[in-house]
């Protein structure tokens, strides 16, 4: 009992493991405690509950961003197609190849559908043999990034730094000068020569 109510004072940054062997030994200040089977934390139906709750809402609410345009739901929804909504707002995939934009190699640049904002310069527009228009730079402070979990591994997330529409994802596979490849959904993007 009283060593649940020292711990109970200390955090968790107070105290050290002593030995790897017993992770229930730990020394706090000189002292060094013993915490028993019936000191451990347990593990329940309620607290492994609200421990998986609390790990899927995690990413989320960790990454939420505010961004200078906000539209509701309604509002995006009301001046996208079925699959530009899906793309921008919902971070699905469209089809391999079923993008005019794909093939589009006329001098201009790239613009955000959700909000008009320079994304890619035509300059750095190359065939990448994916199926989406692939680009190797961005135009400075118009794309943002973060992972993506998804499908059993982290990939990188781009999206517009204005408005949040999901654009695609980045890998390391592209062309110098930078090594990535940004590729990117047609529907997210507007071009304009």
């Amino acid at each position: 009992m009283v060593i649940r109510q020292c711990l109970d004072r200390m955090t968790v940054d107070h105290m050290r493991v002593v030995c790897c062997r017993n992770p229930w030994v730990y020394r706090i200040g000189a002292d060094m405690f013993l915490i028993t089977k019936k000191d451990r934390p347990m593990m329940n139906r309620r607290t492994f509950g609200l421990t998986a709750l609390a790990c899927a809402a995690a990413p989320s609410a960790l990454l939420a961003e505010d961004f200078e345009i906000t539209r509701t739901d309604a509002e995006w929804r009301s001046m996208l197609t079925d699959l530009q909504y899906r793309v921008m707002r919902e971070e699905a995939t469209e089809r391999a190849g079923s993008s005019p934009l794909d093939k589009n190699y006329a001098a201009g640049v790239y613009d955000c559908r959700g909000c008009d904002l320079p994304l890619y310069p035509s300059q750095t527009k190359y065939d990448s043999g994916t199926g989406w228009p692939s680009f190797f730079e961005s135009l400075p402070n118009a794309v943002a990034t973060k992972p993506d979990r998804k499908l059993f591994s982290v990939r990188t997330e781009v999206h517009c730094r204005r408005c949040g529409s999901h654009l695609g994802h980045v890998f390391d596979d592209g062309p110098q000068p930078t090594g990535k490849r940004h590729c990117l959904n047609g529907a997210s993007l507007v071009f304009r020569a």
